[in-house]
């Protein structure tokens, strides 16, 4: 990803990155280079019609946007892309589909680690709505398939007591954008 303030310099960038990237044996893939408006909203064009909306783009798993700050100013928000986190929850519907007869104190030692691990990347300041949700999913997840290892389905009232004895990890923030460590 390349950042310019003014679009004839990103034009004139992408226009000769081939010649560039050629010298060295690369190519640019067609599908993944491009231009995207990304100018802050307070600054678009005001007239009937407000003029083209800011861009958002994915990159490394993340949706950037722009969004208010609690102050009220425009920044450069991130949350987890729709296609990563889908993925997320398919691999661990998968896990638990297959893991369900295994003892429930080991499927949540296991469940816990794999929601560490996605904090350890995707716990950006400002995902923790995504980070959340991803645990209400997983606890539904889980107790769908925690409910198919019996004659007797596992219901929301048997659901509760067992997630009070086995609470999945909260979800954190580990990296701030801040430079400050979000939780210590």
């Amino acid at each position: 990803m390349i950042g310019f303030e003014h679009e004839a310099d990103a034009r004139r960038v992408l226009a000769d990155l081939p010649q560039r990237f050629a010298a060295y044996g690369l190519t640019l893939h067609p599908d993944k280079t491009r231009l995207v408006p990304f100018v802050r909203p307070s600054e678009r064009p005001v007239s009937g019609n407000a003029g083209p909306r800011p861009g958002t783009f994915d990159l490394l798993g993340f949706t950037h946007y722009w969004g208010r700050s609690w102050r009220g100013g425009w920044v450069v928000k991130r949350k987890t892309a729709t296609n990563h986190f889908r993925r997320a929850v398919r691999r661990i519907a998968q896990w638990c589909r297959f893991q369900r007869h295994q003892p429930v104190e080991d499927q949540h030692s296991m469940l816990s680690q794999k929601l560490r691990g996605h904090d350890a990347y995707y716990g950006l300041t400002g995902n923790y709505r995504m980070l959340h949700r991803l645990r209400c999913v997983v606890e539904r997840v889980w107790g769908k398939w925690l409910g198919r290892r019996g004659a007797r389905p596992l219901s929301w009232e048997r659901l509760g007591p067992l997630l009070a004895r086995f609470p999945l990890p909260a979800a954190r923030v580990v990296h701030s954008v801040y430079g400050t460590a979000a939780n210590p």
